[in-house]
């Protein structure tokens, strides 16, 4: 009988076609094991009533595959890497990062209208105040208000009438089959995309090196580089889903080029710059231009955020500042 390795992650749709499509890949390298999915509920998945930014987000959606990880329940975790956090437990490590999707964010509107041609002060669904910030850059007028739940849900809600448009992930839409669905991919030039976004990582027991030598197989070295150096970036920054912050690692020819934005929770205020450094040292790229953002500005911004409401507020504390 062939050994058994259990593979943890969310319960929705989406998360468990990431599992499913991480054990296809696992199977490939590793005829040799047996595979097994056991969905687990996260703090996230249970709050669905409250923005992201009001509740915090340090671990919202991997602490409790993470505690499972952790007393030996499961084997490895199967995340979306922009919702695993900078900092990870002790005894837990990223064993691998694989081949990234496509990064950005897509429009999809109810009357297939693009960015640009929607009405003036359409109602555009969204729960994430990276995206709120770019697009209210990008048009003032738009109205941005919450949407929270699956992929499943959010699009219901849009064909319920309750949105003009919602911006989702690439990635997320992609893998679930609807890209018949999709309005617009919307250019980086008017939103980069949230740290880690389209790539797909797996959390393992830092210990444990049989799991860590059976995932190594499918890490993905450039989708690494990039994603290490927007990490790096989004730590020292100390960002998170309450700060509106973006970033995107692309490689050419051995050569890392990561792209970064720091906005205010309206969009009035923006610094965003770009670096080019060696793939090699991913994570010192991100770290320098975490510090140039810094300088343009971004330290302003950030300050300002976190000190809201007449004092420090803590992050976990934060309005949500998509409402109109």
């Amino acid at each position: 009988m062939k050994q058994e390795i259990v593979v943890g992650t969310r319960e929705s749709k989406l998360a468990m076609w990431q599992a499913g499509w991480v054990v296809e890949l696992l199977k490939g390298v590793h005829p040799e094991y047996s595979y097994r999915i056991e969905g687990i509920r996260t703090t996230g998945d249970n709050i669905l009533d409250v923005a992201l930014a009001k509740i915090g987000d340090k671990g919202l959606f991997t602490k409790e595959l993470e505690h499972a990880l952790l007393r030996g329940e499961i084997d490895m975790a199967v995340h979306s890497m922009k919702d695993l956090p900078t900092e990870l437990p002790g005894g837990l490590a990223i064993g691998a990062i694989c081949q990234r999707a496509h990064p950005g964010d897509v429009l999809i509107s109810r009357e297939g209208k693009m960015l640009g041609e929607l009405p003036e002060g359409a109602l555009v669904g969204t729960s994430s105040l990276r995206r709120c910030a770019q697009l209210l850059h990008y048009r003032r007028d738009l109205k941005m208000t919450d949407l929270r739940g699956n992929i499943n849900t959010r699009l219901r809600k849009l064909e319920e009438g309750h949105f003009d448009a919602t911006v989702l992930a690439f990635a997320g839409v992609h893998r679930m089959g609807w890209d018949d669905r999709i309005t617009q991919l919307i250019p980086f030039e008017i939103c980069l995309p949230a740290v880690g976004q389209g790539a797909i990582g797996v959390e393992v027991r830092a210990d444990d090196e049989k799991v860590r030598n059976l995932v190594n197989k499918i890490d993905h070295l450039e989708s690494r580089q990039a994603i290490t150096a927007e990490r790096a970036m989004l730590k020292k920054l100390e960002g998170g889903c309450q700060i509106p912050i973006g970033a995107l690692g692309t490689l050419k020819n051995g050569r890392l080029n990561i792209e970064g934005v720091v906005a205010s929770l309206d969009g009035k205020e923006l610094v965003r710059s770009s670096l080019v450094g060696d793939a090699g040292d991913a994570a010192g790229t991100g770290l320098r231009l975490a510090e140039m953002l810094i300088r343009l500005g971004a330290g302003d911004i950030l300050n300002k955020i976190r000190q809201r409401d007449n004092g420090p507020v803590p992050l976990s504390r934060q309005e949500n500042g998509c409402h109109e």
